[in-house]
C-alpha cells in the first residue's frame, strides 16, 4: 500500500497560521458559550432562582478545558435580599451544570466538555456604585450653585 504524500502547505502548524499563536479560537468559542449558556438558562431551565440572571461574560482557557461563566442578577434588590438571590442563583447553576455542559458541548460540536465554573460578576455593581456617587456629587454641586 502506498501512503499518500502530503503537501508541505497542508502541514502548517496552528501557531504559524495565527499571529497570536492560535489564541483567537478560545475567544470565538467563549462568545459562543456565552450565547448558548444564556439561551439555555433563559429557555430550558425552569428554576425560579435563575430569574433575572444575565450571563455577562465567559472566560475560556487556551486549551478549552475550563470555562468561567460570569453572571449577574438584574434586580433592584439590595443588601441581604440581593445576597440571598446571588447564593440561590449560584446553587441553581451548580445543580444544572451537568445539563448545561452537555448542551454546550453538543451544540458547539466540541470534542471535550469544558469544566464550567460560575463566578458572580461584581464589576457591574462597582460601576453602579460609582455612578451613584457621581450623581450625589453632581446634586451637591448643583445645590450649592
Amino acid at each position: 500500500m502506498a501512503a499518500k504524500k502530503r503537501s508541505s502547505s497542508s502541514v502548517t502548524s496552528r501557531a504559524s497560521r495565527s499571529p497570536e499563536g492560535g489564541k483567537e479560537r478560545p475567544a470565538r468559542v467563549a462568545v459562543r458559550i456565552k450565547q448558548e449558556a444564556a439561551r439555555f438558562i433563559a429557555h430550558e431551565l425552569a428554576d425560579p432562582r435563575l430569574e433575572g440572571l444575565v450571563v455577562s461574560n465567559v472566560w475560556l482557557s487556551n486549551d478549552l478545558q475550563v470555562a468561567k461563566i460570569f453572571f449577574r442578577i438584574a434586580t433592584i434588590a439590595t443588601g441581604a435580599e440581593h445576597d440571598a438571590m446571588k447564593k440561590g442563583a449560584e446553587k441553581a447553576l451548580e445543580r444544572a451544570s451537568g445539563r448545561l455542559k452537555k448542551a454546550i458541548t453538543s451544540r458547539l460540536g466540541l470534542r471535550v466538555a469544558p469544566e464550567l465554573r460560575f463566578v458572580y460578576d461584581e464589576g457591574q455593581e462597582a460601576r453602579d456604585r460609582i455612578e451613584q456617587l457621581l450623581d450625589e456629587v453632581r446634586r451637591e454641586r448643583d445645590a450649592k450653585a
